[in-house]
């Protein structure tokens, strides 16, 4: 998935940050989101072919992302992924629960420390 052993991302993380990205940049091809990713996570998260492409056709699947073939800044044949109306819908709800997640795994593991 991820590039052992710097970090791991499960399923619904990296649809999450999937999803952020075309929120953020707009339409991108694959190799553009994963480089964003690897970008934004100080090269923490580095993305193979394997792990996002099957992503992209599952969010694709919910509706959550729609593509279409166009060309790259290096002018090759690449489909560009965009984030659908449904996807900012998910994306928004998925935001939020990671927060509030997120919030709660760090009042847990404070409280485990003053224990």
């Amino acid at each position: 998935m991820i590039t052992a052993p710097k970090a791991e991302v499960l399923q619904g993380t990296l649809d999450l940050l999937v999803l952020k990205t075309l929120d953020t940049l707009g339409p991108l091809h694959g190799f553009g989101i994963a480089r964003r990713i690897q970008q934004v996570s100080n090269d923490a998260l580095l993305l193979n072919q394997g792990t996002l492409y099957p992503a992209l056709v599952r969010l694709e699947q919910r509706g959550w992302i729609r593509s279409k073939w166009g060309v790259s800044d290096n002018n090759r044949r690449a489909r560009f992924y965009s984030l659908t109306k449904a996807g900012q819908k998910h994306l928004t709800a998925e935001a939020q629960s990671w927060e509030r997640m997120a919030s709660i795994i760090t009042r847990v593991l404070a409280g485990a420390e003053e224990a």
